[in-house]
């Protein structure tokens, strides 16, 4: 009679604790550093029980030993954590502002007036970064570029953005204006982004810069630009610019030709002799003729050619009379 009530007391006792039940939904949830997660769970006990408290705690190996720590107890996650659930059956927690350390494994508690029960199983949190790459990370103007975004967790879609610009295509030919710094972020989590990689195009040059500097007294205040225009049975002069240095845009066969500066100061005003800008057989303005250095009234001018990866210096010369009459033609000036 004895063996008979006792074995009904552990029956009922078990079948309380039977009751008890803590459920997870994701057990292996991958998220990225500086975004939030939810862990959805759900907890069960016996009618009739109030539950008093509940704990979320993270597993941590101390001294060899594996131990539960209440996330209040650890300072670097306790005020990240928020209990998003309550005292009937939710048992629900979120995170913010994930930190790569806050990967591992995190176990739930609660107690009722009779009873306590914790989580055997647990969930398992994955903590990443985004990572991006630019493939080739340097090229020529017109070679492939390909971005990818990578990470450990599942990435549905991604973003591209160069120095703050969206970018259209991951895959493109890369030309000059291509070049900067390009971040991948998480579509629908844009605060979620990866740290900016650098693409370094190289491309010929593409600008000459014609310097006119002149040798005068006053100083010459006004500089004016010209181009001449040869036509089969014509020529003539065409204002292109103004100011000390004109940049000329070398890819293009119809800025070729001879150009010179004119200097102007409140005595008088000058022109420089032509320079000519040759035109390629490949339809591209590639280097400089000669350089010729002009004076006259009051005013000396002088046009330099800087090509951003090689100066070409190549004087006119004529014959050893030809260049003395020149110099004594250009030593004077004449006051107006």
């Amino acid at each position: 009679m004895m063996i008979t009530i006792l074995l009904l007391v552990i029956l009922k006792a078990g079948a309380l604790r039977a009751g008890l039940s803590v459920t997870f939904e994701n057990p292996n949830p991958c998220a990225f550093k500086g975004s939030s997660v939810e862990f959805r769970c759900s907890y069960s006990y016996d009618d009739g029980q109030t539950v008093i408290e509940t704990t979320w705690y993270k597993g941590e190996l101390k001294d060899g030993t594996w131990v539960r720590v209440k996330l209040s107890d650890l300072p670097l996650i306790k005020n990240r954590s928020e209990y998003v659930g309550d005292k009937q059956h939710d048992c629900s927690l979120a995170l913010h502002d994930l930190q790569l350390n806050d990967t591992g494994y995190y176990y739930f508690r609660f107690d009722t007036d009779k009873y306590g029960r914790r989580s055997r199983k647990s969930v398992y949190l994955s903590v990443t970064e985004l990572r991006a790459r630019v493939h080739p990370d340097t090229v020529r103007a017109g070679d492939d570029v390909t971005l990818e975004c990578n990470t450990s967790c599942k990435l549905h879609s991604a973003l591209w953005y160069k120095d703050g610009r969206p970018v259209t295509k991951p895959k493109f030919q890369a030309q000059a204006e291509d070049a900067g710094k390009y971040l991948c972020v998480v579509e629908g989590q844009e605060s979620v982004r990866s740290d900016p990689v650098a693409l370094d195009v190289h491309y010929f040059p593409s600008i000459v810069n014609l310097t006119c500097s002149s040798s005068a007294n006053p100083a010459a205040v006004n500089y004016t630009w010209f181009r001449r225009k040869t036509k089969s049975s014509s020529s003539s002069l065409l204002q292109v610019g103004s100011g000390q240095v004109l940049s000329v845009p070398i890819v293009e066969l119809s800025h070729g030709g001879p150009y010179n500066c004119q200097a102007r100061n409140t005595v008088g005003e000058n022109n420089s002799t032509e320079v000519l800008l040759r035109e390629d057989d490949d339809s591209t303005l590639t280097s400089l003729n000669y350089i010729l250095i002009l004076v006259g009234i009051g005013v000396k001018a002088v046009i330099l050619l800087v090509l951003p990866l090689v100066i070409v210096w190549a004087w006119r010369r004529g014959s050893s009379s030809d260049v003395e009459k020149e110099e004594n033609n250009c030593d004077f000036s004449t006051d107006v």
